[in-house]
């Protein structure tokens, strides 16, 4: 009888990971803006879930618990960048040249004004616009309060105005995000 339940849960998780891993991918991709260690997120995240699969298809929520891992993955690996980052930045302080391109596109642009943003404003911003989330998917992705998603994606996206200029912001975000991946990926 064991095996019949293992058997249920090997094929309830693989109809899980091919119905999500892409849009677990696409959300690792706009929370750490590396698109090379998306799938390496999204996989890590899946394998997690799989060693706590009982409890995870037992949840309410699957793929809102599959996000909020995916989350934590990239506060994770965002921290060690940042790290890393500064002592490369400390190393090649005094040999830094300017380089100006006034010709950065679009995309560009959102994607590193998101980089600056908070990881909490961002991944609200990112659920909210690029997944179209209801507030409360995008709560349950993250773990937080619905007021907290209202409060870091209204901060969030202010932020960004300021950095993108404010006729540009909300439409720049949107833009961009939808063509950043694919545009599925929603589980409603």
């Amino acid at each position: 009888m064991g095996t019949v339940v293992d058997d249920a849960a090997s094929v309830e998780f693989h109809a899980f990971f091919e119905r999500h891993y892409a849009e677990l991918s696409r959300l690792a991709h706009l929370l750490t803006g590396e698109p090379d260690a998306a799938d390496d997120l999204a996989a890590d995240a899946l394998l997690a879930l799989w060693h706590r699969w009982d409890r995870v298809r037992a949840a309410e929520h699957p793929a809102a618990y599959a996000r909020g891992v995916v989350a934590n993955l990239a506060r994770t690996r965002i921290r060690s960048a940042v790290r890393e980052r500064r002592r490369v930045a400390l190393f090649w302080s005094q040999r830094e040249e300017k380089v100006e391109n006034p010709d950065v596109a679009g995309v560009v642009d959102v994607q590193e004004a998101l980089r600056r943003l908070p990881f909490r404003k961002r991944a609200c911003v990112v659920l909210r616009h690029a997944f179209d989330l209801s507030e409360k998917e995008t709560a349950l992705a993250l773990g937080v309060s619905v007021g907290t998603v209202k409060s870091q994606t209204s901060k969030g996206m202010a932020e960004l105005q300021r950095l993108l200029g404010p006729q540009n912001a909300p439409l720049k975000v949107r833009a961009t995000m939808a063509r950043t991946g694919d545009a599925g990926g929603r589980d409603r």
